[in-house]
């Protein structure tokens, strides 16, 4: 079984993925739901992989409404400098306290549980709320995590509208990458 994690039913209105090979969990916003949603999943004795969907600011504007498979997340809001660079969890004997490598993708995703509307010190080429925690919570059970993002605005002061208006509309490229 295949779980695929998505932050808001808003993203992912409607799908016809087969309850055979997927089960779909809306978690909510942010890196703590995301987390434990993600603890959940990995737990289950018919875990083969998470997946998770959902939104993405552009940082790196050829992205723009495409439909992205992240290579690496980052954490953008841990920062305790000077005990440890920005994005690094000080004191960390998991393995896991910086970037985390998913997949061969060139494109970055920092996380973050917040809203951004500019762009942030740590460099990505897309943000978002959830794919870090989730990310880590893979890699400490040893599962398989693939992670897409649909892009839906330029992370900057039109943001809010920007996603708003375009959080559906990555849904059916994700679903048919499915198939």
């Amino acid at each position: 079984m295949k779980y695929v994690l998505v932050a808001l039913k808003g993203e992912l209105p409607e799908h016809n993925l087969n309850p055979e090979e997927y089960k779909v969990w809306y978690h909510g916003v942010g890196k703590v739901n995301a987390t434990m949603f993600a603890t959940m999943a990995c737990i289950q004795s018919d875990c083969e992989a998470v997946i998770n969907y959902g939104t993405a600011g552009a940082l790196n504007t050829e992205l723009a409404e495409q439909l992205v498979q992240v290579g690496t997340i980052k954490q953008r809001d841990m920062d305790t400098r000077p005990q440890a660079d920005l994005g690094v969890t000080p004191f960390e004997e998991t393995g896991f306290a910086g970037d985390i490598r998913i997949s061969n993708s060139a494109w970055s995703c920092s996380s973050g549980d917040n809203f951004v509307q500019a762009p942030p010190e740590l460099e990505s080429d897309i943000v978002d709320m959830e794919s870090y925690g989730i990310a880590k919570v893979c890699k400490h059970f040893n599962k398989p995590f693939i992670c897409y993002k649909y892009v839906t605005d330029f992370a900057d002061e039109n943001a809010a509208d920007s996603w708003e208006n375009n959080q559906a509309k990555g849904a059916s490229a994700f679903l048919e990458m499915c198939k």
